[in-house]
Order: C-alpha cells, then sequence, then structure tokens
C-alpha cells in the first residue's frame, strides 16, 4: 500500500521594521495556488515541491498537496492572511491518517498575534495529527530557526546555497529522510545551536568565503553513522523578535554529545568570524563616481542596492542612488526596478514616447534612502509586467511586476512597477525591453541573489548602502525585542 503523504507550501520572510502588513493581497501577488494548480505551475522547476514529487514518483507515495502560498517579503503576515492559508493544510490533516507530512516553508515569518510563524503552523497541526506522524519541513538559510521549530518537526533541512540553486534538491534531500523515518529505518530528531548575532557576517553567502568551508565541513559531517543532514542558517536581521539570528541544524538519530558538538562547532566558527565581512559598501556617492568612471569595455557594472532590496522586505522605492547616478550624468544605464505604484498608474494613460514630468519613489519613508524624486524622461515601455524567468533561480518561474513602465531618463532606462520584487533574473530587464548585457552601467535592486544570473555578464561587481530599510547600520532601526546582548547591536 502507497505510504500518504500530506505536503503544503506556506513561506513568507518578515520585516517587522515594514510599515506595510503582509494581507492575503500580497500572497495573492506573488501565489496563491491549490495543490493541483501548484503542480502545473511549480511541479517540474528548482522548487521544494518538486524535489518532493521526484522523490514521492521514486517510492510510489500518493502525495496530497494542498496549497502553495508565497507573498514577497514584507511586513508582518495578518491573521486573516495566516489563518486563510493554513485552513487548507489544517482541513486535510483531519482527514487523516497520513504517514507522513512535508512542510514548504521559509523559517522567517511573524505574524500580527505571533513572532513564530512557523512555529504556529506547527503547533497547530500538531493539535490535529498528533505528537508522532513524522515531519519534514525545508527551509531557507535566511530562517531564524526557533526552538519551538525543532521540537516540532522531527526533519528540518535548509538550503546549502545563497543564491539558492538548489531548492528542487533540498526538496529531494528533506524528502528522502521523510521515507526513511515513514518507513522505520531511522529515527531523526533535529538539534540546534545558536549564537547571539543578527546574522552571519556576510548573510550566509555561499559563492565565496566561509560558508563554502563551513558547508564542506558540513557534508563532511553528514557521512557519519546517524548524522542525516546538517543545516547552516545565516539568519534573518531584520526581524525584531526574540529569536533571531543564525543557527546550525543537526537532524540525527537522537540527541548525543557527539551530534551535539558538530553543531557547535559550526556555530562558534560563525561567531568567531562575525567580523569577517567580505563585501565593501560604498555611499550613493561613491557608487555614483565608480559609475561615471566606468566606460563599460569590460562589461557592465553591476552595481546591487544592497539596502532597498525588496527581496529582504525593503519598500523598493528609495531614490538616493538614483538621484546621485543622474547627478553625476552616468549614461547608457538601467536601473530596477522601482517600486512605484501611483507613478505607474499616472503614466499608464500617455503613449509609448510621450515626454512626461513627474516625482517617482521615495514615497514611503523618505528619510529611509531618499524621498520623491522629480525627472523628465520618455516612456519607453508599457503594460503588464508578467515575467517568465530563464536563470538558475527563476527558470521557467511566474513573477509580476503588476502595471509597469520603462522611463527614459537622461541616459538612464528606469524600470518603474507596481508589485515589488528583486532583480534576480535576466528577464526582468529584458521582457521591458532593456538589455542589461549592452548597458554600461546596471543597477538593480537585491542583496545577493542577482548574482547567479547578473555575475556572467559584469565587468565588476559593487555594492551600495543606500541608506534605505534594510541597511547594515542595524542600530537606527531601533531594535527592541532582541535579547542583549545581541552582535552588532550590544
Amino acid at each position: 500500500m502507497s505510504l500518504q503523504v500530506l505536503s503544503a507550501e506556506i513561506a513568507h520572510e518578515t520585516n517587522t521594521f515594514n510599515i506595510h502588513p503582509t494581507t492575503l493581497q500580497q500572497f495573492q501577488d506573488r501565489y496563491l495556488l491549490d495543490g493541483k494548480q501548484a503542480i502545473l505551475a511549480r511541479g517540474d522547476k528548482n522548487t521544494e515541491l518538486a524535489g518532493l514529487l521526484d522523490t514521492g514518483r521514486d517510492h510510489g507515495w500518493d502525495i496530497n498537496h494542498v496549497i502553495s502560498a508565497a507573498a514577497g517579503p514584507g511586513g508582518v503576515v495578518t491573521r486573516e492572511a495566516f489563518d486563510t492559508v493554513t485552513a487548507p493544510l489544517m482541513e486535510a490533516a483531519s482527514d487523516g491518517p497520513w504517514n507522513g507530512v512535508f512542510l514548504m516553508l521559509h523559517g522567517a515569518m511573524v505574524t500580527d498575534f505571533c513572532d513564530d510563524g512557523e512555529g504556529e503552523i506547527l503547533r497547530n497541526l500538531r493539535a490535529v495529527i498528533g505528537p508522532d506522524i513524522p515531519i519534514a519541513v525545508t527551509l531557507d538559510p535566511h530562517a531564524n530557526v526557533t526552538t519551538a521549530m525543532c521540537d516540532l518537526a522531527q526533519i528540518l533541512v535548509s538550503f546549502t546555497t545563497y543564491p539558492h540553486v538548489d531548492i528542487r534538491a533540498t526538496g529531494r534531500r528533506a524528502a528522502e529522510l521523510l521515507q526513511r523515518t515513514m518507513t522505520g529505518e531511522i529515527h531523526p530528531q533535529t538539534l540546534r545551536s545558536h549564537r547571539p548575532m543578527l546574522e552571519e557576517a556576510n548573510g550566509g553567502r555561499t559563492d565565496l568565503g566561509p560558508m563554502i568551508a563551513r558547508h564542506a565541513m558540513a557534508r563532511a559531517y553528514e557521512t557519519r553513522k546517524g548524522v542525516y543532514a546538517i543545516s547552516i542558517n545565516g539568519a534573518f536581521p531584520c526581524a525584531d523578535i526574540w529569536e533571531v539570528g543564525p543557527t546550525v541544524l543537526v537532524t540525527c538519530d537522537g540527541a548525543s554529545q557527539a551530534y551535539t558538538r558538530i553543531s557547535e562547532t559550526l556555530a562558534d566558527d560563525i561567531w568567531e568570524q562575525r567580523n569577517e565581512v567580505l563585501n565593501t559598501y560604498l555611499t550613493v556617492w561613491e557608487t555614483a563616481a565608480a559609475a561615471k568612471k566606468w566606460n563599460g569595455d569590460a562589461g557592465p557594472l553591476i552595481i546591487a542596492d544592497y539596502s532597498d532590496n525588496p527581496g529582504s522586505g525593503a519598500y523598493g522605492d528609495a531614490t538616493n542612488l538614483l538621484q546621485a547616478v543622474l547627478e553625476v550624468g552616468v549614461q547608457n544605464a538601467c536601473f530596477g526596478p522601482l517600486v512605484d505604484p501611483v507613478a505607474v498608474a499616472t503614466l499608464s494613460d500617455h503613449e509609448v514616447g510621450s515626454v512626461v514630468t513627474l516625482k517617482i519613489g521615495g514615497g514611503t519613508a523618505p528619510e529611509l534612502g531618499g524621498g520623491p524624486l522629480q525627472v523628465t524622461g520618455v516612456i519607453k515601455w508599457s503594460g503588464d509586467g508578467r515575467v517568465v524567468g530563464s536563470g538558475p533561480i527563476l527558470g521557467g518561474l511566474e513573477r509580476s511586476f503588476g502595471a509597469t513602465i520603462v522611463l527614459g531618463v537622461e541616459g538612464i532606462d528606469i524600470l518603474i512597477v507596481s508589485i515589488a520584487h528583486q532583480m534576480l533574473d535576466l528577464k526582468q530587464f529584458e521582457t521591458f525591453g532593456i538589455d542589461p548585457a549592452a548597458k554600461s552601467t546596471v543597477i538593480l535592486k537585491s542583496m545577493q541573489h542577482f548574482r547567479a544570473a547578473f555575475t556572467r555578464l559584469a565587468g565588476r561587481i559593487i555594492i551600495c548602502d543606500s541608506g534605505a530599510l534594510c541597511t547594515l547600520d542595524y542600530a537606527s532601526l531601533g531594535y527592541k525585542n532582541v535579547p542583549k546582548p545581541t552582535f552588532p547591536l550590544n
């Protein structure tokens, strides 16, 4: 008889400093799909769901996938949104019996009633299915993993890459452990080590730096008897909660000191290298000066506006960097996305080719990264912002910027959108008539994910802290709930 597996995907990364709550509309803006729709849209892409389905086919599982729901990073999730997206899981859970449950979570959800969204999901689920049915969870390595999450799920496995290119493979790894647990071959639990930091020194990036050696150590430890998976989580620092910070998880055969030593050794290394920062963060004027000098002969200068990354819950409308590059006269450049649905609505009635003057960006928190910027430019593209990705992360998956405008201003093509997404795929420019490979300078709002697709184009990459919501100046954000001391705040 086939093993019966219940699965659901419910994902959000919550920036508690973002003033806009995450409502059901934000889930609908990214994706809110029932099980059949999710399998059609996501079941053969770089997703945990695809990895689950791969493993399920291998072992002849009967999988009931009930929902895939994700909202773009933003403010706290409302009770209504939380209850709506978790209801299909809870309803299906009561329809068992189930041999196992597979959950695709992020690990950094905060709601307006609970600091530990994933813990709340697991608590509610355990209340229905009881304490013994195995639960496997996949996580983003920017999870703030709580003690409750480890107490309530036997298996927790995070992606091993940042940029995240091993999402499907992570789904397979976790599902294989669930298979072994359901058949009684193993009896895992997950141990957790934590350090009092907001995040790993480099946000967990794995293309270079100390995380490479840490993951090599983790893979070596996984060859030991009774060690099934090791997850190293860089954490999500823009969450003012008690259990913030980097963690090392060891999914293993019991809570022996040998397994604890593994997680503590890796966690100690994160702490000991807490000052080993790889990026150099330039001011907007330093960045603009570098762009002015760059001729593009070796390839585009890629500039990441780190602190205005919508992928970490920033507003995406900061203008300080745009103002600086305009003032110094940077040419043959593109900039995007600038999140400004009001400007897009204003321009949507104009024909392509129209010359317009208006204020753009800076409408949410002008003190963070710059206020509205008046520009005069030519509308170069107008329409629906649907994108189908082609790169290592987004390949084949759909995203929507909503109504979208490209405005050419003094040599810079500005991509103005209605729905916030970070830049992580070339198609997010190319779909709208912007060829980043042909530009001398490409300015994009992202921290690290952009590297998966844009590095091959780059003559050079530089990082800018424009002072927006995800600034590295953590003390300016006014943390109140994190423990004291927490590095680098205290």
